[in-house]
Parts: C-alpha cells; sequence; structure tokens
C-alpha cells in the first residue's frame, strides 16, 4: 500500500489517478475535506481507503497497521504563503513531516515529501538544491521557514541518504480547482478569457523586465507525478531536489498558451501591482535540475504550450474537469 497525505488536494490528487494510470488501488488517501469542493478531486479515482490527518497522525503514533505501507507521499501541509499564523504552520508543516519521516526512517519505509521554492526566499543566492546551498537560505514568509526548517532537520541528521524533498515550483493543472486565489494564472486565465476576452497581469517596476516580461519556472502536474512515480520505484535514490523544468518562461507566454489553446487571438492588459507586493514581487524563477537529473529519473518535461494545451482542451473546457482513473 502506498499512502498520499494531501491525497484529495491537488498534487497528491493528481498523484493518485497517475498510480492509478499505473494500476494501482492499494492507495489510502489521508487528507482534511473540509467545506469546500475538493472532494471531488477523488470522486473518479480509486483508492482503499480514506482518512482524515488527524486520524492518520494517531495510527503512526500508535503503529496499529494491520499492514504497514511500502511508502508514504507525504503532499498534506498549508500551502498558503499567506498564512499567518506560525504555531499552525511549525505544527503542520515541520512537526507532522517529521513525525512521519521518523517513522518511515525506523521501519524503512519510503518517505517523499513536499518541500517549497519559497524556502529560496527572493532568489539572490540563487535556485540551486546544492546541499551546501541549503543552510544559507532566507525564505520570505512564514509557510517558505516552516518548509525550510525540516529540509535543515533532514541535512543535519543525514536523513536525505533515505528519504526525499522536492522544492516544487510553479505548478498548474488538473484538480486545482478548490484553490482559489492560491489557483495558477492558467486557471484563472482560461476564466478570464471566457468572462471577458482579455488577461491582466502586473506591470513590471523593473527597467530590465518588460510588462508581463517577468519569469517563472512553469510545471505541469503531470510532469510533477511523473517524476515522483519514478522516485518511488527507485529506493536508492535520495536527497533534497528542486522540481521545475529548468526553463523559465514569462507570464506573456504563459497567456499567450492559453489563448492559443482556446483557438482565440491574445488579449493582455497590465495593471499596476497592488501595494502590498511592491518591493517584494520575484522577477525571475528558474530551478537547476542537474541534481535529480544526475540520478536518472527522467525530467525532460512537455513544452509550456502543450502542457497549457493539454491542461485547457483535455480539462478545463470539458464539462467535468478532473482527472479520473477512467481516462
Amino acid at each position: 500500500m502506498i499512502v498520499v497525505t494531501g491525497g484529495a488536494g491537488f498534487i497528491g490528487s493528481a498523484l493518485v489517478w497517475k498510480l492509478n494510470q499505473l494500476g494501482r488501488t492499494d492507495v489510502l488517501v489521508v487528507d482534511e475535506l473540509g467545506c469546500d469542493e475538493k472532494w471531488q478531486n477523488i470522486a473518479a479515482l480509486r483508492f482503499a481507503d480514506y482518512l482524515h490527518k488527524d486520524d492518520f497522525l494517531r495510527l503512526v503514533a500508535e503503529d496499529r497497521w494491520e499492514s504497514p505501507p511500502e511508502a508514504i507521499v507525504h503532499l498534506g501541509a498549508c500551502s498558503s504563503t499567506t498564512e499567518r499564523d506560525t504555531d499552525f504552520l511549525m505544527r503542520n508543516n515541520y512537526r507532522y513531516t517529521r513525525t512521519l519521516a521518523e517513522w518511515c526512517l525506523a521501519r524503512d519505509v519510503r518517505f517523499i515529501y513536499a518541500s517549497s521554492a519559497a524556502t529560496y526566499g527572493d532568489g539572490d543566492r540563487s535556485y540551486s538544491d546544492d546541499d551546501r546551498e541549503t543552510p544559507t537560505l532566507l525564505p520570505l514568509n512564514k509557510y517558505g521557514y516552516s518548509k525550510q526548517l525540516f529540509d535543515l532537520w533532514a541535512l543535519r541528521t543525514g536523513a536525505f541518504e533515505k528519504i526525499v524533498g522536492l522544492k516544487f515550483f510553479n505548478v498548474f493543472g488538473p484538480n486545482e480547482y478548490h484553490k482559489a486565489d492560491m489557483a495558477s494564472v492558467v486557471f484563472k486565465a482560461f476564466h478570464q478569457i471566457r468572462a471577458e476576452g482579455v488577461v491582466r497581469l502586473f506591470k513590471s517596476e523593473r527597467a530590465d523586465y518588460p510588462d508581463g516580461g517577468q519569469q517563472r519556472d512553469f510545471i505541469y502536474v503531470k510532469s510533477c507525478v511523473d517524476a515522483i512515480a519514478w522516485l518511488l520505484d527507485h529506493r536508492e535514490v535520495g536527497g533534497l531536489f528542486n522540481l521545475g523544468t529548468g526553463v523559465a518562461r514569462t507570464w506573456n507566454d504563459l497567456v499567450r498558451a492559453v489563448f492559443a489553446a482556446m483557438d482565440l487571438p491574445a488579449r493582455i492588459e497590465y495593471i499596476d501591482l497592488p501595494e502590498a507586493l511592491r518591493g517584494r514581487y520575484q522577477y525571475f524563477t528558474q530551478a537547476e535540475m542537474g541534481k535529480l537529473r544526475a540520478t536518472g529519473c527522467p525530467v525532460n518535461f512537455p513544452s509550456l504550450e502543450d502542457s497549457v494545451r493539454d491542461y485547457v482542451r483535455e480539462h478545463l473546457q470539458e464539462p467535468r474537469p478532473y482527472l479520473s482513473a477512467l481516462g
């Protein structure tokens, strides 16, 4: 059995879908469904059981498994970069992750967890996942710090000899529909185009970047779960790795790809940065992918245009856009 925490969330449900594609249904989904529409992410997937995240933590603490899992993929965390409750982030993102990691390490259970590119802060210290760089990073927010704290624990204790951490860059794709303001620009642009025929992007405040020319490393969620599935099969690989495409593209590129996927001419307007973002806005992110590539992991992902086209035509334009075990 494979445990996927956050299994009803964006990347987690995509991983359950990927496992279904590989013929695996012996999956325990761990999450907290609450009152939103996240349950729809797993409605068309196949898995053995579901547990609330608190019940799962008790199960681990009491060690009362009928049959212990072969792997835990820990994608469940507070992913809001604007969360203000630091104690909540420490319990949910740091302590919960450490408890699962320690349990897995003691029992030789494969453990893969989600770190974050937010640990890089403003990127002035580069986007290198070299272990020598990790202690020097300075996250800009509490969320990034809660992720960085566990990365440092794993590095300090030598846990990365056996476990895997993944620093996700700008992920987009199906099953992100419940994320509201945290949803990708692809998702938001698609609906803006349908409603108004135009997409609004932030103006640049720097002379070296044109409006809409700010750059990000955009990666399709299907590419992310391809990499995770490979890592599940290669237990010999351990370490902290970036997970992006290794190619930075502009917001203009991204939005034009959405228009093209919808067979429409691009219409982009530029608006001022909100006051809260001035002086804090990232102008460039790009994952250094050499470390993961050196493990043999296939990281030659599709182009941005191909990924956006798949998302728009195979999901967003469909009556039911969710990933399904049936197709």
